[in-house]
């Protein structure tokens, strides 16, 4: 048996008015994720734990079967991994963006990724922090785009931190690191935004009308996780395809194989039908391939639902799609999809509503489960079936025999 999961990041979405009360779900073209909806299990699942921030590394951890309550240390952690730092007992990992904040007198945070900076300017520009900010126990790591990493040495993990796309707007006074070592971070922070203002990258920006990554943010923080294996809790071998740092790291804590698509970008250009191809291949070798796009989740925290649309179009035309007609060549497989949580546009940012899901089986053994004329969340809700916790997913992916 071949086993996948397909994860449309932040997919899940409020009525929208313009879309006839419509979700996004609803209004976009989905054949692929509505021919699994209505040839196999649909349903409602718990993704974020009561007491849990509505966050991307607590839901894809709780889907992939972890509890957080056990096994979260925090998000940082998690992309450290995912970009192959090795973190000591006593370090502390911080998720470092780059940001565009405000040029008023009251900063606010104008855009959390620097208008998706490439990573070409982006390492330049971390590479540069590092050289003037770093020491022996401050380092900073070049990941992708806006997403970075800082590592303190013997710092504290007991602080209160935000992401940054969840003030995009906002005054960021507020929104400062509260706790023990803040000094640290806000020195830090406050360093950068003068090395950033001459920075040469950020005045070709300016020049070619491009908002300029004018300072870091500091959050997520957090000490290297103990995970059990994905092989040792379910006796699968398996690997995980993302351009997510985040989602690679889970993967590389839970020893799965991390698999790279070249043109992966974590964005609306991101190649889709690659992801697919791989994951295809990656079957040919083991049991299971946890396949993550980030693009939904993206137009969603840029307030923008003709992109939020799009990136759901293009993961079922060229992700859903191309998996259902590729895994004909086995005998025997099931294929989840479900977004891993709400993001809905016009917060622009998470929330933690239970999301809609979806399982088919080339055995027919979750068919009439939860019939539903597509895949959305209004569907999912009137089918009844509601999983009240997020592992209960991949149990019931993984089962012989299932069981609500």
């Amino acid at each position: 048996m071949k086993y996948l999961i397909l994860i449309g990041d932040g997919m899940a979405d409020y009525p929208v008015d313009k879309l006839g009360s419509k979700t996004p779900l609803m209004a976009a073209k989905t054949p692929g994720m509505d021919f699994i909806a209505k040839h196999g299990m649909l349903g409602r699942v718990k993704t974020i734990p009561e007491g849990f921030p509505a966050g991307s590394d607590i839901a894809n951890l709780v889907i992939m079967g972890y509890d957080p309550g056990l096994f979260y240390t925090g998000r940082a952690p998690l992309e450290a991994a995912g970009m192959g730092v090795q973190l000591e007992k006593n370090d502390v990992a911080f998720r470092c963006n780059l940001v565009t904040l405000s040029s008023h007198e009251n900063l606010q945070m104008e855009d959390f990724s620097a208008e998706h900076i490439t990573t070409e300017e982006a390492k330049k520009i971390i590479r540069e922090i590092n050289e003037k900010l770093g020491s022996e126990n401050i380092k900073f790591f070049e990941g992708i785009s806006y997403r970075h990493l800082m590592v303190l040495k013997n710092g504290s993990d007991q602080l209160s931190t935000t992401p940054p796309h969840d003030i995009t707007g906002k005054e960021i006074l507020h929104y400062l690191p509260r706790g023990q070592g803040q000094e640290t971070l806000i020195r830090l922070m406050e360093k950068s935004k003068k090395i950033l203002k001459t920075s040469l990258i950020n005045q070709k920006r300016i020049k070619n009308n491009k908002k300029p990554a004018n300072a870091i943010w500091l959050w997520g923080q957090g000490k290297r996780p103990n995970l059990p294996t994905f092989h040792k809790k379910y006796r699968r071998t398996g690997s995980v395809i993302s351009a997510v740092d985040l989602i690679k790291g889970l993967g590389a804590y839970a020893g799965l194989k991390i698999i790279n698509v070249p043109g992966a970008t974590g964005y609306l250009d991101t190649n889709y039908r690659g992801k697919a191809q791989y994951a295809l291949k990656e079957l040919k070798k083991c049991d299971f391939v946890y396949l993550h796009v980030e693009a939904p989740d993206e137009a969603s925290h840029s307030g923008d639902l003709k992109n939020k649309i799009r990136a759901i179009e293009d993961f079922d035309e060229k992700v859903v799609t191309t998996i259902l007609s590729g895994m004909k060549q086995f005998t025997d497989y099931r294929i989840a999809v479900l977004p891993d949580h709400y993001t809905p546009f016009s917060l622009m940012t998470h929330s933690p509503e239970p999301v809609p899901f979806a399982i088919y089986s080339s055995d027919n053994k979750f068919e009439a489960k939860g019939r539903a004329k597509g895949f959305d969340e209004e569907s999912a809700e009137l089918s009844g079936i509601y999983l009240d916790k997020g592992n209960n997913l991949i149990d019931l992916l993984l089962s012989k025999n299932f069981r609500l």
